[in-house]
């Protein structure tokens, strides 16, 4: 494996990826909502973040499941909250998880390349 830091997930980057952006924000309330309640009841909240990733056919495709379970304290108990969405991902060399591929097969856009067709074309 490789040590080049390309080769590796930018976490932040993925984030904002992630259900167009929803996930990225559905974190940012979850904590901001836990937190206040942590200090206006001077109970403990917890945030958890879970990714479960499957492959797509055989391709280097995966789709990511990502989940958050909130619980948020309140004066007599907890709200307990659980989200999870699916995003598909590219697998990049190294395991780079990206939305859309960095490389792609060159295409040969000669005459005729988007039809298959050559007739009326000019030399």
């Amino acid at each position: 494996m490789s040590n080049n830091s390309n080769s590796k997930t930018n976490i932040a980057e993925l984030l904002g990826d992630l259900n167009a952006g929803v996930f990225e924000e559905q974190i940012n309330t979850a904590l901001s909502d836990i937190a206040a309640n942590v200090c206006t009841h001077g109970k403990k909240g917890e945030l958890t973040i879970k990714f479960k990733l499957q492959q797509i056919g055989e391709g280097s495709q995966v789709a990511v499941t990502h989940s958050i379970k909130s619980v948020v304290p309140k004066s007599r108990g907890k709200v307990t909250e659980e989200m999870a969405t699916d995003t598909p991902l590219h697998v990049e060399r190294g395991g780079r998880l990206t939305l859309y591929p960095t490389t792609q097969t060159k295409m040969e856009l000669g005459a005729g390349a988007a039809t298959g067709r050559t007739d009326g074309v000019r030399a």
